[in-house]
């Protein structure tokens, strides 16, 4: 964890979280654990598994996690980390969103196999927001903005960035802190888990419990995990994530290429290996890392056979005499529709491999494209059928591998 707060030194469960644990135990309860999500998009990806991580944790031990979907805070947008304001998204996108985060979270599936545990009774209540939030009337949503101050908000740092560079600040966003600390009281929430950007909206569910004549939470934050670049935080804008659902390969080959700097990171954050038993080779811990996430997610036998499957390739691409991946352990892209002949720039994006037909010029360009092994060095080379692409595999980079199918 990067932060616990309060944090006293008496032992006092309302000040020591150990304290608070303590009784728990003596009265025979577990601790509700809050994480709240707003599905303000279809993928999570591995910097969002961190949180996830810790609450599985929570429930292994016995304690009660409360995942609250916000499809109702959704609508306005969570401000953090933002310089504008949020496009508010209509209820039918929040559902459908909140639909693939709980199929990747393990919804319907055995919880050796999933991120959080759907089955064990007593260890998961799903929320939605919209259960308290949508019915308040005007009179509450008035005390509930007398709980805090405009100062208060202009003090957390996005807010008053904005203020400072004047970029307007829409009311509502005022809102979302508020609401989301409220969550906390509907829940009666003893813990809340966070990511380090989310100190302001946890310490106001603790403001907000106060108001009511609760016990105020505790909060608990966990680092931002860096995204693939090594750099900035993990995030889907700047390109530089691990979906919960990419395939072994791509998941694989992704995190061996991650650079040395955070491997470390990613051992800590990501498994539970004892990383004092492991190689002190840096290529051979980054290997293992890769492995043990990998395998997290797909299984150990997927795993492995990325990792076999991944060095085929990269023997290959080199001009070596491997035999390569095997075909049907290589994510399909379908050729069926395609509008032949094409050239190749559009290839990549009409396969999604690229975001756009400019983006694919450019990988070509930049000679990161290679079809069978060899590299693709003119973006207007043409295609003339489906049947001239068929069975090939395209690889975009290190960690992109598309087998092609008619």
């Amino acid at each position: 964890m990067a932060d616990l707060f309060p944090a006293g030194r008496e032992p006092d469960p309302d000040q020591r979280l150990e304290a608070r644990l303590a009784e728990a135990e003596r009265q025979g309860r577990p601790l509700r654990v809050k994480l709240g999500i707003d599905p303000t998009g279809s993928d999570i990806h591995l910097g969002h598994s961190l949180l996830f991580r810790k609450l599985r944790a929570f429930q292994n031990a016995g304690h009660t996690a409360v995942l609250i979907i916000g499809d109702f805070t959704a609508r306005i947008g969570d401000p953090t980390g933002k310089s504008s304001t949020r496009v508010q998204l209509d209820a039918a996108a929040v559902e459908a969103n909140a639909a693939t985060y709980l199929a990747q979270l393990g919804q319907g599936q055995p919880p050796e196999r999933s991120l959080l545990d759907f089955e064990t009774p007593g260890r998961l209540e799903v929320r939605r927001n919209s259960e308290w939030l949508a019915g308040l009337a005007l009179p509450q949503v008035i005390e509930l903005l007398g709980i805090s101050t405009v100062g208060q908000m202009l003090a957390k740092e996005d807010f008053a960035n904005r203020y400072g560079s004047g970029t307007p600040i829409s009311l509502h966003e005022f809102l979302y802190p508020l609401l989301q600390g409220y969550d906390s009281v509907a829940v009666a929430a003893d813990l809340e888990l966070g990511g380090t950007d989310q100190k302001f909206n946890v310490a106001m569910g603790r403001d907000m419990q106060r108001h009511f004549g609760q016990r105020p939470q505790f909060g608990l934050l966990l680092p931002i995990l860096p995204g693939l670049d090594g750099v900035q935080k993990m995030s889907k804008s700047l390109g530089n994530t691990v979906g919960l659902m990419e395939d072994p390969l791509s998941m694989y080959s992704k995190l061996e290429k991650v650079p040395d700097a955070v491997v470390e990171d990613y051992l800590t954050l990501l498994t539970d290996l004892d990383t004092a038993a492991l190689p002190a080779n840096p290529r051979e811990r980054q290997k293992a890392m890769a492995l043990e996430v990998t395998a997290s997610r797909h299984g150990r036998e997927a795993a492995l056979q990325a990792q076999a499957d991944a060095a085929a390739l990269v023997t290959a691409g080199a001009g070596g005499t491997g035999d390569g991946p095997q075909a049907d352990s290589v994510p399909e892209a379908s050729l069926a529709g395609l509008p032949f002949p094409l050239k190749a720039f559009y290839l990549l994006s009409a396969l999604k491999v690229c975001a756009s037909s400019s983006e694919g010029r450019r990988q070509i360009q930049g000679g990161g494209v290679k079809l069978d092994g060899e590299k693709l060095s003119d973006p207007n080379q043409e295609f003339a059928s489906a049947a001239e692409l068929a069975g090939k595999v395209l690889q975009l980079g290190k960690k992109t591998f598309r087998r092609l199918v008619a």
